[in-house]
């Protein structure tokens, strides 16, 4: 499993296509929440399991599918 350590506040987070998905606001025990004020979230709270990260760079965490896939299969916080 990938070192959640390593995920920071406000990096990048990107589909493997390269495109934006949204920011990281914080890592909450198996699951990264996305900043809501990020256009790429829709303005809402969205968690992705950290299981989708493929790795993490000084710039972005990269996940292993794309923009499409992982706004189809995250999960709006309520």
């Amino acid at each position: 499993m990938m070192d959640a350590s390593l995920i920071r506040e406000h990096l990048e987070v990107v589909g493997s296509d390269g495109k934006h998905v949204g920011r990281v606001d914080h890592v909450v025990g198996t699951e990264i929440e996305l900043t809501k004020l990020d256009l790429g979230s829709g303005l809402k709270h969205h968690m992705i399991p950290l299981s989708w990260v493929d790795h993490v760079d000084d710039d972005a965490v990269h996940l292993s599918m794309t923009q499409e896939d992982a706004k189809a299969g995250w999960r709006e916080k309520h």
